[in-house]
């Protein structure tokens, strides 16, 4: 599969305190949830999941748990290409909406993109690949970006297999998506080595929902993307704040 994510949490406090020792997801308030974020669902169920497994679930079903403080949705409608442009339906169905945070990432094109909204506002946003650059960056870095945009983990070439071509980005968006940004904002990883302090993703349970796809996500969509949006490129300034290197 890969590392692919799209996952909406809405939460009262740190995901990680609020999953570490969760209870079964509420059926009635899931079901409730999945009504929300998506009209047209018929009120039918799919075999139930985890959160490891089905934190990128299939187009045309999506995992979701309501618990007490926080609510999760897997879904692919959550992948959008802009975070700030998430449907304001989607940012209101949690029924603990303190915080919600977005993350989604698809490793096919080096794609990631995060977002967190407090009490409904905006306070970050980035979403970047090596096709399109920085398509998003609103708000302060995060902390966890820091080391990134610092050039610590820089893109390394195939030894054998030179490239002329420089990385449009200094390091590879699925790796900030993947482990450092997963970790800090969700409490685990999917891939790599886990620490002592992750949560166990597969012992979030979550229930199954059959959805209607009305606007399926195609290759052809994905290049169609990569093609009409102006890639931007970043670095640090003087002040510490993200700028735009001129091309």
């Amino acid at each position: 599969m890969g590392a692919k994510t799209a996952v909406l949490i809405y939460t009262d406090g740190h995901p990680a305190d609020l999953l570490r020792s969760t209870p079964e997801p509420d059926p009635a308030a899931t079901a409730a949830l999945i009504s929300r974020t998506n009209p047209a669902w018929d009120g039918s169920t799919t075999s139930p999941g985890n959160l490891d497994d089905y934190i990128y679930p299939d187009q045309g079903v999506a995992y979701a748990g309501s618990f007490p403080g926080i609510d999760v949705l897997c879904d692919q409608q959550v992948m959008v290409g802009r975070p700030s442009q998430v449907p304001a339906h989607l940012l209101r169905a949690g029924t603990h909406s303190g915080q919600v945070i977005l993350h989604a990432m698809h490793s096919g094109t080096d794609w990631f993109a995060y977002a967190i909204w407090e009490n409904g506002a905006l306070l970050r946003s980035l979403s970047l690949s090596p096709a399109t650059g920085v398509t998003e960056n609103i708000g302060t870095p995060l902390e966890f970006e820091h080391p990134y945009w610092a050039g610590e983990h820089p893109v390394r070439r195939i030894t054998g297999r030179p490239d002329k071509t420089p990385y449009a980005l200094p390091f590879h968006p699925v790796e900030l998506g993947g482990e450092a940004a997963l970790r800090a904002l969700l409490g685990f990883i999917i891939e790599g080595r886990r620490r002592d302090t992750d949560i166990d993703a597969q012992a979030i349970h979550l229930l199954g929902f059959p959805i209607p796809v009305t606007n399926p996500i195609t290759q052809a969509d994905i290049q169609e993307f990569m093609r009409t949006h102006t890639r931007t490129r970043y670095t640090y300034g003087p002040d510490g704040n993200l700028v735009p290197i001129e091309e």
